[in-house]
């Protein structure tokens, strides 16, 4: 999955018009970055490419481009 298509998954995750995220955002900026969005981007991450996600490294993230890094999502 690209970089776009990750993107865009999370923002479909956030409930986000298309395209919105690019990448440095703040996570605490969005109300609907809950334990329910946790789960969806774990499960997404390990569906893209097979990582597993830890909750001690999520919870470490603190924008959306710290969440591309974790999951290893090419730039």
């Amino acid at each position: 999955m690209s970089r776009a298509e990750f993107l865009k998954s999370i923002d479909e995750i956030l409930e986000l018009p298309p395209e919105t995220l690019q990448g440095s955002e703040e996570l605490d900026e969005y109300p609907l970055w809950d334990s329910t969005a946790i789960i969806s981007f774990m499960a997404l991450a390990d569906s893209n490419n097979g990582t597993r996600l830890s909750p001690k490294d999520l919870g470490a993230c603190r924008t959306v481009d710290d969440l591309l890094r974790l999951a290893k999502v090419e730039a």
